[in-house]
């Protein structure tokens, strides 16, 4: 049986870098009250309250709604803690540790703010590849990614495998 541990560690890396990350937006950046911050000329920090979830869907704006995101998000995080136990690929465990960690970074926004803070503003020019992201945000994309790739090609290589394909 594969050893867990390194996945849990990783994702409490990802929750704690995430975590960090909004400590020193809100905090010694004072993003809140400046708006934004250009550091170069395609990244800006962009101060940004999201009440709801992935690219603005199921918008929270009352009080029941932040608490039914908060419980989906647990809900989420639980069955991805447990997945983890169950998973004997590295692989899938690191990137599930990524999601892991991002969902528990952004639960603690929301249970402690109501709202998630966002602030990572990458463009070109006018184009945004992305809407305004965190760590936690970045950190669920790349796991969920790595996730669809290894089952992909896991899938072809099966298939590439079996007898009928000869």
């Amino acid at each position: 049986m594969t050893n867990r541990t390194p996945a849990y560690l990783a994702a409490l890396g990802i929750f704690i870098a995430d975590q960090l990350s909004k400590w020193l937006v809100i905090g010694p950046l004072a993003l809140q009250q400046r708006g934004q911050i250009e550091l170069l000329p395609i990244f800006n920090l962009t101060w940004v309250e999201n009440r709801g979830i992935s690219l603005g869907l199921l918008t929270a704006d009352g009080e029941v709604g932040r608490w039914l995101l908060v419980a989906m998000t647990a809900a989420i995080a639980v069955g991805v803690a447990w997945w983890i136990r169950r998973e004997e690929a590295r692989g899938d465990q690191f990137a599930l540790s990524l999601v892991l960690g991002g969902a528990l970074g952004n639960i603690v926004d929301r249970v402690r703010l109501g709202y998630v803070v966002d602030f990572a503003d990458l463009h070109f020019g006018t184009v945004r590849p992305f809407l305004v992201f965190n760590v936690a945000d970045a950190a669920i994309s790349i796991g969920v990614v790595i996730l669809l790739v290894r089952a992909f090609i896991m899938s072809r290589k099966s298939k590439s495998e079996s007898p009928d394909h000869a």
